[in-house]
């Protein structure tokens, strides 16, 4: 079954030459945004003698306003977006996968005490309680992932809550509770396998909604700030000069775009290997792998 899974993910892959470009993509602008640490160039190096300059073998896409290599400030800020979107990610699959399984697993009042509160959550327009909670904190790196972490994790919980009541139906988990299992055992070895391709699939999508939602921030001035540069600052402080150098905004929101599109690509290719597998969660071999 595991070798079906894979020649069908390989064929699907080969097959496909959008997601050949939306990987490759991904890579290149992940090994760029790490490569540019040893280029020696410095991205808040100012030369107020060729500010706004177009475009040229020198400067690839041009400078900004103070004469600094726009190449090399889109490099740094494709870094700081991708980090904001992986740890974004990782905080809201893990307060959303945490909230799912205890809801889904214990049911009754704990389910309906959990699922109000992802009500609660959802009800709030996302824009208002961002910029609420931005204030409250100081701006930067770290204020915005948490942000956005602890404010997107809805959806996957509601994902979660509903594979593992399905589950928790599963002969080996029965079996498990039967013969008395520790339940957070249960949880631990036998529910979360089964829902791994679920938390994968859902990862992809929350790494491009959480990219989004940082350069959404940004632009608006909320998000990362000066001189620290992402994508989305980049797109904010290009407003000014948008006439006269329509590529600082145009290089910038064409990356945004493309990672997105590309994450969002991928993530297509794990929901078809989520739909072709069945995981078996505490099985080896075909056999139940329970332990006292």
């Amino acid at each position: 079954m595991k070798n079906r899974r894979l020649e069908i993910m390989k064929r699907k892959f080969l097959s496909d030459k959008g997601m050949w470009l939306a990987a490759g993509f991904l890579l290149l602008v992940i090994v760029a945004s790490i490569a540019v640490d040893y280029t020696g160039l410095d991205p808040e190096a100012i030369n107020v003698q060729n500010m706004l300059a177009e475009p040229s073998s020198v400067h690839w896409f041009g400078t900004d306003e103070l004469g600094r290599d726009y190449f090399t400030r889109v490099l740094y800020g494709a870094r700081v977006s991708l980090i904001v979107g992986v740890l974004a990610m990782v905080t809201s699959v893990f307060i959303g996968v945490t909230v799912g399984m205890i809801s889904g697993y214990f049911g009754g009042s704990v389910d309906s005490i959990c699922m109000r509160i992802v009500d609660i959550f959802c009800a709030i327009p996302w824009i208002i309680m961002v910029t609420v909670i931005s204030m409250l904190f100081k701006r930067g790196l770290v204020s915005i992932i948490i942000v956005i972490g602890c404010f997107s994790w809805m959806e996957i919980a509601r994902l979660v809550r509903a594979e593992t009541m399905s589950a928790k139906n599963r002969e080996y988990v029965q079996y498990a509770e039967l013969i008395g299992v520790p339940k957070l055992k249960i949880i631990i070895q036998h529910v979360l396998p089964t829902i791994i391709p679920v938390i994968i699939t859902a990862a992809t999508g929350a790494i491009a909604s959480a990219i989004m939602v940082e350069s959404s921030m940004s632009f608006l001035g909320i998000g990362i700030q000066p001189p620290m540069a992402s994508w989305g600052s980049l797109l904010q402080t290009a407003q000014t000069n948008l006439s006269k150098a329509p590529y600082m905004a145009f290089i910038p929101g064409l990356l945004i775009v493309f990672t997105i599109c590309s994450f969002n690509k991928l993530g297509d290719l794990l929901r078809l290997l989520r739909r072709t597998s069945h995981f078996t969660g505490g099985k080896i071999n075909g056999k139940i792998n329970v332990r006292d």
